[in-house]
């Protein structure tokens, strides 16, 4: 039996995954606010409750999913770690460059499974489409966006009227602070591709000048072999959300989502229409049945509810997969560190006039001359 202990009860979205799975028990919950873990540990019959993380390191648990403030993540992983337990870590992998370099010093030091949530890649239509990349029908893929637009100005604040995280951890920074939900689809589609420098620029501050975030940033990212990423972030403009926007640009055809107002996802190949002056799009739900990957199309209607359009089901399947089968990790810490670095970066960028700053190969920890971050 493999036994879960979950760290913020936040983590609690991940319930339905692991239920889902035999030989596994979520045996242990941790969180501060000692009324909310009264109240979830009893709804969801978890027999062991914590409020101090490292007491429940102690506990007879074999892994941890850190859902804390983000800032807390690597701290939190670090000591996981070594306390010989996997991690499955949600998004941002860390808040600054140094942690990114313990971390991936710690994963390698202690042999243990550790995976980011980065639950984007499993929506779906973002599985359909990787079905379809690795199968050609896009051609080379060089050109993609992700944008995450999510007003949240209301959790600077907590209820009770305090300062929040999110003041200063995200809504503190310039650039772009969360990029990983944007950013993973599209490396994942762009195959072995490794980011090689990263540009920033912000629109200023004209909707909440008190807050450190620029209403808009752009991030573009180039990639080794010359490839490009645009990421748009913004959490303060008075708009719509649209969380998950991503297009595809490949030498055979494209892809783009929705933006909102009935619009549908949607995708064009050559050879479709007689020319491409004739090219109109086609709608990605035709092609369901056919490029939809076996395991979404199997799952029960419980697993489809886990959360995040579907994905969340599987992020845990291949999490829980990586440490009792030792199968891939396909958010792995190099992954991890590499998405995350793309915030820092990003804020470094914009904080000097969009100059480019060169992202830093995490495979290279053992050599602490080429931990720096270069211009």
């Amino acid at each position: 039996m493999l036994k879960i202990g979950i760290a913020g009860a936040r983590g609690l979205s991940a319930m339905t995954g692991f239920q889902s799975l035999p030989e596994v028990e979520v045996a242990a919950l941790c969180d501060l606010n000692e009324e909310l873990l009264d109240r979830e540990s009893k709804k969801y019959g978890i027999k062991k409750a914590f409020r101090v993380f490292e007491d429940m390191l102690a506990d007879d648990i074999d892994a941890v999913v850190i859902a804390t403030p983000m800032q807390l993540h690597v701290a939190q992983a670090i000591a996981a770690l070594q306390a010989g337990k996997h991690v499955l870590s949600e998004v941002t992998a860390g808040v600054s460059m140094e942690e990114l370099w313990w971390l991936v010093e710690t994963v390698e030091q202690s042999g243990k499974v550790y995976m980011m949530a980065e639950n984007y890649c499993y929506i779906p239509q973002v599985q359909l489409i990787q079905n379809m990349v690795d199968q050609g029908l896009f051609g080379e893929v060089y050109f993609g966006e992700g944008e995450y637009l999510h007003e949240l100005k209301d959790l600077a604040f907590y209820q009770d009227g305090r300062v929040s995280w999110r003041s200063y951890w995200q809504l503190g920074r310039r650039g772009n602070f969360y990029p990983t939900h944007s950013i993973g689809p599209v490396m994942n589609w762009m195959k072995n591709e490794r980011i090689k420098s990263v540009i920033c620029q912000g629109s200023g501050w004209h909707t909440a000048p008190q807050f450190r975030q620029e209403d808009t940033s752009i991030t573009l990212c180039t990639t080794e072999s010359g490839k490009l990423i645009k990421l748009r972030l913004d959490c303060l403009s008075e708009r719509p959300h649209n969380l998950s926007y991503y297009s595809l640009q490949g030498t055979k055809g494209c892809y783009e989502a929705p933006r909102g107002c009935g619009d549908n996802h949607k995708l064009w190949l050559k050879g479709m229409d007689a020319a491409t002056e004739q090219a109109r799009w086609r709608s990605l739900t035709d092609f369901y049945d056919q490029y939809l990957p076996e395991r979404y199309k199997n799952a029960t209607e419980e697993q489809k509810a886990a959360g995040h359009w579907g994905g969340d089901f599987f992020i845990i399947e291949d999490f829980v997969n990586a440490v009792t089968q030792k199968a891939a990790n396909p958010i792995d810490v190099y992954k991890a560190c590499e998405w995350t670095a793309v915030a820092l970066l990003s804020e470094l960028s914009a904080m000097n006039g969009g100059r480019a700053f060169d992202m830093p190969d995490f495979h290279k920890w053992q050599r602490k001359e080429q931990q720096i971050t270069k211009v």
